[in-house]
């Protein structure tokens, strides 16, 4: 039947969704800003569950949001899945947050740029086109003025993801379209969750590390 529990933790959005074949048939998120995942992370998972008259045992597979993003929130979410994954004995799927996260964007030609918000004026992106294939790989970058210069060029260029309110702040070019208010999901992770099933592209449980892309580095607290 091929259910899967996808876990969506790469931002502040708590997102979790049952699929089946590729299709999202339950959903549960919650985006409060305050990184709760470690409160609500379990108890949505078992919510969803419970409403949609399912087992741990009936799942198929685990997919989880392997990053770039909070490095705190990735780790919850990673963590959750392995244990899942360990005490079930079920598949691990890793889905790149960036990859869902252009999944949000449908178009008929051009090319879409999820970006996340990191430090300061940069941003951790990936480029697609219109049909999801990755045409630059992720990458942590400073914005500037020129960044996806070439693409923009090119033809119109949808940029999404909590990076957009800085880039479109530097990016001024006709052919840039902005959108708004969008954080990954574990809903748009369903079909490539699914895919990878189908060709047995699973993850080693024991080994399995988010992609932080960066070190993570810990912030002095202000002085009050």
């Amino acid at each position: 039947m091929s259910i899967i529990l996808n876990i969506e933790t790469s931002t502040t959005n708590c997102s979790v969704s049952l699929s089946k074949k590729g299709e999202t048939f339950a959903l549960l998120e919650d985006n409060s800003k305050d990184y709760s995942h470690a409160e609500r992370l379990h108890v949505y998972i078992e919510k969803l569950l419970a409403e949609n008259n399912l087992t741990p045992n009936q799942l198929d597979a685990i997919a989880v949001s392997k990053g770039p993003g909070s490095y705190t929130g990735l780790r919850i979410g990673v963590s959750a899945a392995k244990g899942l994954c360990f005490a079930l004995n079920k598949p691990l799927i890793s889905v790149s947050t960036l990859a869902a996260l252009a999944h949000q964007v449908d178009i008929k030609e051009g090319i879409i740029i999820p970006m996340l918000d990191a430090r300061r004026m940069e941003v951790y992106s990936a480029v697609f086109d219109e049909t999801y294939n990755e045409v630059r790989l992720v990458e942590a970058q400073i914005l500037e003025a020129d960044s996806f210069a070439n693409y923009l060029e090119e033809g119109p260029v949808y940029f999404i993801g909590n990076g957009v309110e800085k880039s479109k702040t530097i990016i001024q070019h006709p052919n840039a379209h902005f959108i708004d208010s969008k954080l990954p999901s574990a809903n748009e992770m369903s079909a490539i969750a699914y895919s990878k099933y189908k060709n047995n592209n699973f993850e080693d449980v024991a080994y399995f590390e988010p992609y932080y892309l960066k070190d993570f580095i810990a912030l002095k607290p202000k002085k009050r």
